[in-house]
């Protein structure tokens, strides 16, 4: 009897949130470096499948890089990155097109394995993203930077309680298909739809003031005491662009982003809907 009470308690807790988050979108970024596996990438997708039946609206961004760079190593072709991004020759953009389309139709049919709807936009199926080839001090190739994003087929579908699937990849005015980096395609996604949230899926727990330490964990971080923490040299390495696209989210109207280790069971549900939360949570 002490269990299922406390069950119930759960979902009462879960109440307010489910009555908040109504009919709101949602944008849900996964990370190639842990769709790989299976454990984890199930929960993860039931945990979405899970939001749609709850009334929320959830898109999901997925990345690719592992699968890409391993496919690459197979084929011979050495993988040059500048500042964390992949230098795309037309050989390279054609592997990165093909394991990505691999990758979001894998993740469309176990969505729909879960009982829930989902719809793959990629490069060659429905593709929305347009954008602009990116400038850097060294020429990064068939690397895109966002441009604009076309909401209205995924508006529509997600009223008809089907998830999108976005593959980071999109087209310039020409017709030219670009590479683009998944945690900005998220980010401006989030912010073109109006999204309530947006969710980064990593491999950490979230932002430490010390990574040494686990009393250090941030549970909650305003956007500008987490621009000092960079600035302080703090936050480092990868965990930059992870916050800097939280950044743009909320720069865009979201009212907050998170960063969650996906490795936890169910973090997606204990985030969203329960008073303490899982990961970090960014607000202005």
């Amino acid at each position: 009897m002490d269990e299922a009470i406390r069950k119930a308690n759960v979902l009462i807790e879960a109440l307010p949130y489910i009555k908040a988050f109504h009919k709101k979108a949602t944008v849900i970024k996964y990370g190639g470096s842990i769709l790989g596996e299976d454990r984890v990438r199930k929960g993860v997708l039931e945990d979405v499948v899970f939001l749609s039946y709850m009334g929320l609206r959830p898109v999901l961004v997925h990345g690719g890089g592992p699968n890409i760079s391993d496919r690459m190593r197979k084929s011979g072709k050495k993988t040059n990155f500048v500042d964390g991004m992949r230098i795309t020759d037309q050989e390279t953009l054609k592997i990165v097109e093909e394991e990505l389309e691999k990758l979001n139709k894998k993740i469309v049919k176990e969505i729909e394995g879960f009982g829930g709807k989902a719809k793959g936009f990629t490069s060659n199926k429905n593709s929305i993203l347009n954008v602009e080839k990116k400038k850097s001090k060294v020429d990064l190739g068939l690397v895109g930077k966002m441009a604009d994003v076309d909401t209205n087929q995924m508006l529509k579908d997600m009223s008809n309680h089907i998830i999108p699937v976005i593959s980071p990849m999109g087209k310039d005015s020409k017709g030219v298909i670009y590479n683009i980096n998944a945690d900005e395609v998220a980010s401006f996604v989030a912010a073109a739809l109006g999204a309530i949230k947006f969710v980064l899926l990593t491999n950490v727990k979230g932002i430490m003031r010390d990574m040494d330490d686990s009393n250090s964990f941030l549970a909650s971080i305003r956007e500008d005491e987490a621009k000092k923490l960079i600035k302080d040299k703090v936050i480092q390495e990868g965990m930059i662009p992870k916050i800097e696209a939280c950044f743009q989210a909320i720069d865009g109207g979201v009212k907050k982003s998170h960063i969650i280790d996906a490795k936890i069971p169910h973090a997606l549900l204990l985030e969203i809907f329960t008073d303490k939360g899982i990961g970090t949570e960014i607000a202005k």
